[in-house]
């Protein structure tokens, strides 16, 4: 493994000088090469066009798999692929499209990292990107799926696809809000039976019955309690038994401890199969497909070094679902999705042979599926894509796998954005321990208008996931594309313990909890300063919720970075297990170790005497999971030892920002705060800086 990091740290410095020399020739090489880079960028849309030729279109896919399976292929090589099939498809291209790219490559400005002016707006992004909460298909096989809107305060909306010569359309009335908090984290808030809909509603947390025909007015199938006491989560319905079996969350018990059950609501619904399939790491290390047959007889159906499911943190997860044959499922196939180093594969696997087909399409990150009759519907996103929701005919009579997008996370037209996104390349770096490698998603500074000055190294922006064992994926995402796009690099880094490379993996993080990690990000930034890719001096982190943890941690017990940013992040790990919600009450003896030493060892609050760097922290102040406690205890800590610092505080948000004014105003700070005590550059927007104590 250091052999091939050797490797890698040699080519990266390569490619570092063949850079340089590309921007010393003339602007019309420039001007090529950025034209045909847009025009790779769009070709995953166009290439699902119908106008466009098979094989020109099997020639991009197996260019895009080739490159995406070989990261660290020679860039030239790479080049010449994405030009080839660009120029090719350049006569498909939208000739408004292609005029504006072209006008706007025509001019760069040199200008330093960080002061580039973007079209991505913190307002578009903070109400560009809609929030996707379940999707299911209705006896008629239209699609519905629940939109979580930033520019309704968050409200989440259960919506149907078009049908032909109609518009989607709202199916939950006004006054009504899909969505569910059992476990805080909530998922799982409807289920479709029939033309039958049942739903959790966020105000009250009852149970709702809404019909697809006639009067759609939503009546209550569970009583009414003092507030939204008792809570309702993942939902299937028993036709057997003509009853809606589901969790329920009781928090009726003032001072104790909420109490989980599975509880049965007589109801009517529709068939389940027989068969039982699970998912288990037990024989291999990862999540793989087993069934269960009488006789307490376990069966793997398709062992592979690959994950078949995500961690459990939301309700709702789906990654395999058996295949219907009119409306009834048939036993004998399923759709299943698994994901290995970073990327997710599709397939129909034939449980009488445990044959696995492959469905081939240009997603890299699938996050969840259903199937109905002859399509399989998938949640998924790659670095073109936002999380979108996609239908697949995966046995149609030509025998292709066709597919259409049939909703997608953003509101508004990204094409025309796309000069300006960044693409990211997985990298994968040496750590603090001897012989292993950690693994990032590295964004490097973009802009159409922009490039820099000779010799200046970008700022770098590095993130810490959440869980603290989820995985950062490649989908497209604006909010990060809002600092590459200024002239940032940003790496978005799954550090030992992160889900998607199997259980060693995970378990680095086991009993080293604000070690691993700090580690891995540490290293992550030290690696990219080593290959030439950014400016020491101009490092940055920030994260979410464990990742905020890891954040303070970060900028507590190492000194790699110069600022940081918590959003909800826990800096008493003591204060938390005591505060937190039952879901997550003991997950931390897992992660640090029992007693208080251990805790009081790991808690940044306890160290500040090594802290030397800036902070801005971001907190919700009705979040159940990081109470505000913890953001107010770093605070006054921070603020009394004389190192700036700024909280700022949102009414009405909880454990993540659903507000548009919210998601907008952070996104903002955070940059101008490392702008001004970081960066050394004027930033483009007009921004009013918050206050920050110990500087203004």
């Amino acid at each position: 493994m250091l052999q091939h990091n050797s490797h890698n740290i040699i080519y990266m410095y390569i490619c570092r000088v063949c850079r340089e020399r590309e921007r010393e020739r003339e602007r019309e090489r420039e001007r090529e090469r950025e034209m045909s880079y847009v025009a790779a960028c769009r070709l995953s849309v166009v290439v699902s066009q119908p106008q466009i030729n098979p094989p020109l279109r099997s020639f991009w896919f197996g260019a895009a798999f080739h490159i995406l399976r070989n990261p660290f292929q020679p860039a030239p090589l790479c080049v010449y692929h994405l030009q080839a099939t660009g120029r090719a498809l350049a006569s498909t291209q939208p000739s408004g499209a292609s005029s504006s790219a072209s006008a706007n490559m025509g001019s760069k400005k040199v200008q330093p990292f960080g002061s580039w002016r973007s079209p991505l707006t913190a307002e578009l992004v903070s109400g560009a990107s809609l929030r996707l909460g379940g999707a299911a298909v209705d006896s008629d096989g239209h699609l519905l799926w629940v939109e979580g809107r930033p520019a309704e305060s968050g409200r989440s909306v259960l919506v149907r696809e078009a049908t032909k010569g109609g518009f989607m359309e709202d199916i939950t009335p006004k006054g009504f809000d899909v969505r569910t908090t059992v476990h805080e984290y909530g998922g799982g808030a409807f289920t479709i039976a029939g033309d039958t809909i049942i739903f959790s509603n966020y105000g009250d947390q009852r149970l709702y019955q809404q019909t697809l025909k006639g009067d759609r007015s939503p009546v209550a199938l569970t009583p009414a309690y003092d507030g939204p006491v008792v809570r309702y989560a993942d939902g299937r319905v028993d036709l057997k038994f003509n009853r809606y079996i589901t969790v329920r969350e009781d928090h009726r018990k003032v001072g104790k401890e909420a109490s989980n059950e599975i509880v049965a609501i007589q109801l009517e619904g529709d068939p389940n199969t027989d068969k039982l399939l699970f998912v288990s790491d037990k024989d291999n290390g990862f999540w793989n497909l087993y069934q269960w047959v009488e006789g307490n007889n376990v069966q793997p159906l398709y062992p592979l070094d690959a994950e078949f499911t995500r961690p459990a943190w939301n309700f709702g997860n789906s990654s395999f679902s058996f295949i219907e044959t009119d409306g009834v499922p048939s036993g004998s196939q399923v759709a299943c999705t698994y994901r290995q180093r970073g990327i997710s594969y599709l397939g129909i696997l034939d449980l009488s042979t445990n044959h696995f087909s492959p469905i081939q399409t240009p997603f890299t990150t699938i996050y969840n599926l259903f199937a109905r009759e002859q399509y399989v519907y998938i949640t998924a996103g790659s670095p073109t894509y936002s999380i979108c929701i996609v239908k697949i005919n995966w046995k149609n009579s030509t025998g292709k796998n066709e597919f259409s997008v049939v909703w997608s996370s953003d509101s508004i037209d990204i094409a025309k954005f796309q000069p300006y996104f960044s693409t990211p390349t997985v990298i994968q770096f040496p750590t603090k321990v001897t012989g292993q490698t950690a693994f990032a998603n590295f964004y490097p500074p973009r802009n159409a208008d922009f490039m820099q000055p000779e010799e200046e190294k970008p700022p770098l922006l590095v993130r810490s996931h959440g869980g603290p064992t989820s995985e950062a994926d490649a989908t497209l995402q604006l909010s990060i594309q809002y600092w590459t796009s200024r002239g940032w690099a940003f790496a978005d880094v799954n550090y030992g313990g992160s889900t998607g490379y199997g259980r060693p993996y995970r378990e680095r993080l086991y009993g080293n909890w604000g070690v691993v990690d700090v580690n891995d990000c540490c290293s992550c930034a030290e690696y990219l300063v080593a290959t030439g890719e950014v400016d020491g001096q101009r490092l940055c982190i920030d994260g979410r919720s464990a990742g905020g943890y890891t954040t303070l941690a970060t900028l507590v017990f190492s000194h790699t970075f110069k600022a940081g940013a918590s959003l909800y992040g826990l800096c008493d790990l003591s204060v938390f297990q005591e505060d937190t919600h039952k879901f997550e009450s003991h997950y931390i003896d897992s992660l640090v170790g029992k007693g208080e030493l251990a805790l009081r060892e790991r808690s940044p609050i306890n160290f500040l005497e090594n802290l030397t760097c800036p902070v801005i922290l971001f907190q919700g102040l009705e979040d159940k999971v990081v109470l505000p406690n913890q953001a107010e205890m770093i605070y006054k800590a921070v603020k009394a030892k004389g190192i700036p610092v700024a909280l700022i505080e949102f009414e009405g948000e909880q454990h993540g920002f659903r507000k548009a004014e919210n998601i907008r105003y952070t996104l903002e700070q955070e940059m101008l705060f490392f702008a001004r005590l970081v960066g050394g550059f004027e930033v483009a927007d007009d921004i009013t800086p918050v206050h920050v104590d110990n500087l203004d």
